[in-house]
Formats: C-alpha cells, structure tokens, sequence
C-alpha cells in the first residue's frame, strides 16, 4: 500500500520526480555515517524513529490512509469514489488525494503486472460518469509513461496521448475542478506543447482556482529549464506567482521551488546561502507558511524544502520550526529525490537538532 509522494512535490507529481531522478541521478545530499558527530540523536525531542517515516505522505492525511485500505485491501473503489466525492474540489487535497489514488494503482501493477491496480479499473468500468474516477484515470496514464516509458518514444507519447483524452472527459464531468487540468499540463509539457496550449489551460485554471499551490507548481515545471532552456522562464512566472499572491497563500514560497529547481544551473559561491537571491526566496517561503492556515494541506510540501535551505544556512532555529511541522512524513521535496528518502531527511533533521544545541537549544526551548 504504498504511495510514493514522489508527487507532489515540485512538483508534487510523480512524473516530475522520476523525470528529475533520470536528470539529476542525485540531490548532493550527504548521508550519515556511523559515528558522524553531526548525527546528533533527535529521541529527546520526540521526533520520529527514521525506520517509522512515512515515505509515502508529505503530511498527515489519515483519512486517506484509511480510505487506501479500504480500496487496495478489499478491492472496495465505492470508498474512494466517496472521498473523493466529499473533498472539496477547488481546494489542494482534492488534487493530492487524486494523486495518491493514481500513485496507488500504478506501483500496485507494476508490482504486479495484469492484475495490480484492478480496482482503478472496476472503478472507471462500474462508474464511467464518476468525476473523481476520471480524474484518477487521467493522473494514472501520465505517471504510466514517465514510470514505464522513454522519454521521447512512440510508447511514451501513445500514453500520454491517452492522458490527453483521459483529462478531457474528466474535465467535462467535473466542471469547476482544476484537478484535470493540473494533470493536462503535465501532459503539455510531457509532450512539448506550445506555450499558446499552456496558456489555454492556465487560464481555465485561474478561472476556478487562482491561488491553488499545486496548480502553480505543475506550472513551474512546464517552464522549468529542463524544458525550455532556460531559468528566466521559470523565474520569472514563480516571481510573478509570488508578487500577486493574495494574504494567507503559499504562493510566495513560489520562488524557492523555483530555485531548487535550478541549483545545478547556479554558480554556487562560497556564500551561496547567504546570497540575496536565496535570502529573498527564504523570506517568501517563511513568511507564506507563517501566514498560511496551520492545518493547509499544502504547507508540508514547503516546510520540506525550507529545511533543505535552512540547514544549508546554518539558520538552526528556524529549521527546527519546520522539522516540527513535518516530522513523521517525508513524501516531499528534496528527499524523494534519494533512493533512501527516509534516510536524506534524517540526516537533515539530526543536523538541524546538532545545530540548535550547539547554539543553546534544547527539548525545552523547542516551541511546538
């Protein structure tokens, strides 16, 4: 039952992260040896045991998880077209929950060839005019081709092709969502469409959800440099995103994914962290989350990545802010990029933890 969250992230999509991992093969993050004195021991602050994080969640989602259950274990897809069904559908769960359904099913077939993920296709069969199956369907073809595919062969478009279709009968079952749309744009970029088909897509989206993370997000990685060439493009829609983002959106934390996006392109100077560049995308980032609802089901994704850059800054304190909002679940950015991401995120934890001591911290001082 598991679900790699490899999602969400950036870009929260599973597409993105195995596109990224061909890329990249690595995230430079260094892991802990024994006896590494800045493997400092987080028990005492009643973080949670590295074998026990849950790889397959950015953040908590019990529902969820109780649903998934339901479905994989008893073949029952009626739960799931009832959560889907009561989640608000202008809202980032709808989109994380569709995600994690389609997730689901694909690691199922490909741990089990022919017969995994059966229930997805009872579902889609027993109820072709269910919205949150369609949506699911959809999101299911795109992960297929970037997890079983080439990128740039017949079999790779053929699939995504079908995604295309896919979105399109999802949309017009469920008018008002931007999930479907969402997922069409990682068929856009997927297939290296025009910037005109981006921008027809993009503008049904701000029709019906202008703040939505997720959408912006999968946006980011449309032009991000890896598609088009060059990181002006997508800095400048992420500075953009920020600037217009209304009181209470996570929207400002736009330019720091767009940053870590990019590092590989950057000259990465002695004092990089202590750069204007990163220092404005920090501030975005903390103010965003500070100012968010407590309980957005979309802060996880930039608690995640600001811990990245926060130990990276040696801002031990504020780090610490952020293990404690997240600690228990690392389906997210940066540590889905490791094989181990259980294993990259402890490590940034116990430096977060070493950090905080040698300048004075302690459990007792740890506001939660």
């Amino acid at each position: 039952m598991e679900i790699l969250w490899s999602l969400f992230g950036v870009l929260l999509i599973g597409a993105v992260v195995a596109s990224v991992l061909r890329r990249r093969g690595a995230t430079g993050i260094r892991l802990a040896q024994p006896g590494d004195p800045d493997a400092a021991d987080p028990a005492a602050y009643g973080f949670v045991r590295q074998e026990e994080l849950d790889v397959r969640l950015p953040g908590p989602d019990d529902e969820l998880l109780r649903t998934l259950r339901v479905v994989q274990g008893g073949q029952d897809w009626q739960a799931g077209a009832r959560l889907l069904a009561g989640t608000d559908k202008h809202g980032e769960l709808r989109w994380q929950r569709v995600q994690a359904f389609a997730g689901a099913a694909s690691l199922e077939l490909a741990r089990h060839p022919g017969e995994g993920g059966r229930w997805l296709r009872t579902w889609r069969a027993e109820a072709p005019k269910d919205a949150g199956a369609a949506a699911v369907h959809a999101e299911f073809l795109v992960q297929q081709a970037w997890r079983t595919s080439t990128v740039g062969t017949d079999e790779f478009r053929i699939i995504l092709e079908e995604a295309r279709a896919a979105c399109e009968q999802a949309a017009l079952l469920a008018p008002g969502d931007p999930v479907p749309h969402i997922t069409r744009l990682a068929v856009a970029r997927g297939l290296g469409e025009s910037h005109e088909e981006f921008e027809r897509l993009w503008l049904k989206i701000l029709d019906v959800a202008p703040a939505h993370l997720g959408a912006h997000l999968a946006a980011l990685s449309y032009w991000s440099a890896k598609w088009h060439g060059s990181a002006d493009f997508a800095d400048s829609f992420a500075q953009a995103a920020a600037a217009r983002a209304p009181r209470g959106s996570l929207l400002a934390a736009l330019p720091l994914f767009s940053l870590f996006d990019h590092l590989e392109d950057v000259v990465l100077v002695q004092d990089f962290h202590d750069t204007a560049v990163v220092k404005r995308a920090l501030h975005g980032a903390l103010h965003a989350v500070r100012s968010a609802r407590r309980d957005d089901p979309a802060a996880p994704l930039v608690h995640h990545l600001l811990l990245h850059f926060l130990v990276q800054g040696k801002r031990w304190g504020e780090a610490m802010e952020q293990v404690v909002r997240v600690d228990g679940y690392v389906g997210a950015l940066p540590w889905t990029l490791n094989e181990d991401p259980a294993a990259a995120y402890a490590v940034y934890r116990a430096l977060a933890v070493a950090g905080y001591e040698a300048n004075g911290g302690n459990p007792a001082t740890l506001t939660r």
